[in-house]
């Protein structure tokens, strides 16, 4: 069925005609009541990430009707189908046709308001499974725990634990829907994942499967969680970084219930206010009692110290917007973010609480969880992918012993395209870069390989060809020896299962296995290397 023929029938259920830019005066959007609530959904799971619940915009364009009346239900229909230069994907193998004219409808038509969420609903919310004196004293199982990897089943709203020494899938638990990131107790046994929906789940590594033992809601839009390691409170908080509503909430790590929330409404760095200032990442600050709190669109850093909830100390560090994510130097002092709308990467003292550097590398930096290795000429360096081109840029991050290279542009690398992802690992010679955003296949399911020697591409890595397949997020085993690089194969539940993850000799650069049977498999965490934090 062509395009515009699908239009019309929604159009008509609708009872409005909708016309494209350029032609007569339309009538004003409107979709069924179904039609709405279905459209309300899909831009809730893949647009409101980069678009704001509220369309006012952040990594992707406003979309506020204002805006978007002016492009038209055809020139709307296109972007979403093909995507954009500017670093926005094509959806054409994500969405129906029927489901791409609803949602460029949809966001023609004002927005509706977003239910606000008390600590109150959230205590209503949380659920223990396995009481804390009831955990195991040692680790159930036979396996080297130390060497799992928690996978992120992004589409299928669960976590993959997989053996890396066997490589074998020792269970799928179910968690949040799509999961954008989960972090580890100080010993790494419990992890902590943050659902897109808002569902907090603790997950323990020594029980036989591994189980989820808690859970709780802490928003009903979020992306970050982090867990207090330091002094006398290590492991005895957890925080969840809500994008809706936009706060942040401090739980109890043992048992999950939610202790104290906190609004992130506020004033930017422009002096303006920003209802809609949502909390972008949480990072732990391993040589204090606090958290890093990035909200999104004020442009600051929020450096949250936990020893004291009731009187609750929070320094408010200018930076520029919008902040996204980001990673710490060797020496866990300065931590590195990207500003991705400002093209920067900023930089913090996480010790004396200011702010050091600001950086700029590219369009839209994406470090993601980022890496660190040595240059022979730079010293120390810290290195991100763009979502807006392909590129890898690499700075100095050693203030104490390379002065004169600190937080300066090292060296530029050209990648094919636009990317997600970096990594490395100490053990490794190379750096690996994905490059998910470009539209041409051939580009999407390669990685790069640079060399850390020469800061040059040496291979370029054909991951998959699998029709509708993209190759993102590498991650090494505990010993640094592989490289492991998701395939995440899109097209709904019918393809899921298609989702593999490509095992790599870090070195020889050999493919060594291939793990199937994974729904959507994204992100991918090392239990000993991100508790030894190897970048």
């Amino acid at each position: 069925m062509k395009l515009a023929l699908s239009l019309s029938a929604i159009s008509m259920a609708a009872g409005a005609v909708l016309l494209g830019s350029g032609g007569a005066l339309a009538a004003e959007p409107t979709l069924s009541e179904k039609d709405f609530e279905e459209a309300k959904v899909l831009y809730f799971q893949r647009c409101a990430g980069c678009h704001g619940v509220l369309r006012k915009g952040a990594t992707g364009k406003n979309l506020e009707p204002e805006n978007t009346k002016k492009l038209g239900q055809k020139r709307l229909e296109k972007i979403i189908t093909l995507g954009t230069e500017g670093g926005m994907n094509n959806f054409d193998d994500t969405f129906s046709k029927e489901e791409i004219a609803k949602l460029a409808t949809y966001i023609q038509m004002d927005v509706p308001p977003p239910a606000e969420m008390s600590l109150a609903e959230m205590k209503k919310r949380w659920k223990v499974y396995i009481k804390p004196e009831e955990y195991p004293t040692k680790p159930m199982h036979g396996r080297n725990w130390q060497n799992f990897f928690v996978v992120i089943l992004r589409d299928a709203g669960k976590m993959g634990i997989i053996d890396g020494d066997t490589k074998e899938i020792v269970t799928k638990v179910n968690t949040g829907y799509a999961v954008h990131v989960t972090k580890e107790s100080s010993d790494g046994r419990f992890w902590y994942t943050q659902g897109r929906d808002g569902k907090m789940t603790k997950i323990d590594l020594w029980m036989d499967p591994p189980q989820v033992v808690a859970e709780t809601q802490i928003a009903s839009d979020a992306r970050d969680v982090a867990v207090s390691h330091y002094g006398e409170w290590k492991d005895k908080y957890v925080i969840g970084g809500g994008y809706w509503p936009p706060h942040f909430v401090i739980l109890d790590a043992v048992t999950m219930e939610p202790l104290k929330v906190v609004s992130t409404r506020g004033i930017n760095v422009d002096g303006e206010y920003v209802n809609e200032a949502r909390v972008a990442a949480v990072y732990n600050t391993p040589n204090a009692p606090t958290w890093i709190v990035a909200v999104k669109e004020l442009g600051q850093l929020w450096q949250v110290d936990y020893s004291d909830l009731d009187n609750l100390r929070i320094e408010q560090i200018n930076s520029h917007k919008f902040l996204h994510d980001g990673f710490f130097d060797p020496t866990q002092k300065y931590f590195q973010i990207a500003a991705n709308a400002s093209n920067r990467m900023e930089v913090m003292d996480s010790e004396s609480r200011k702010f050091v550097a600001s950086i700029e590398t590219g369009t839209k930096p994406h470090p993601g969880p980022g890496a660190n290795w040595v240059d022979p000429k730079c010293g120390p360096v810290g290195g991100t992918v763009h979502l807006g081109e392909g590129k890898v840029t690499v700075w100095g991050n050693d203030p104490k012993g390379h002065p004169d290279n600190a937080w300066k542009i090292c060296y530029k690398t050209a990648t094919d395209g636009p990317g997600l992802f970096i990594r490395t690992h100490p053990n490794s010679p190379y750096v690996f870069a994905d490059q998910t955003l470009h539209p041409d296949p051939d580009v999407q399911q390669s990685i790069k390989v640079i060399d850390k020697k020469t800061g040059k591409v040496v291979k370029t890595i054909r991951v998959t060809d699998i029709e509708k397949s993209v190759a993102v997020h590498s991650e090494f085993n505990q010993d640094g020896s592989e490289v492991w690089v998701s395939v995440w194969v899109r097209g709904g539940k019918k393809t899921w299962l298609d989702g593999h993850i490509v095992v790599y000799d870090s070195t020889t650069l050999e493919k060594k296995a291939v793990i199937k049977g994974l729904e959507t498999p994204t992100g991918k965490f090392n239990v000993y290397n991100r508790v030894h934090h190897n970048t």
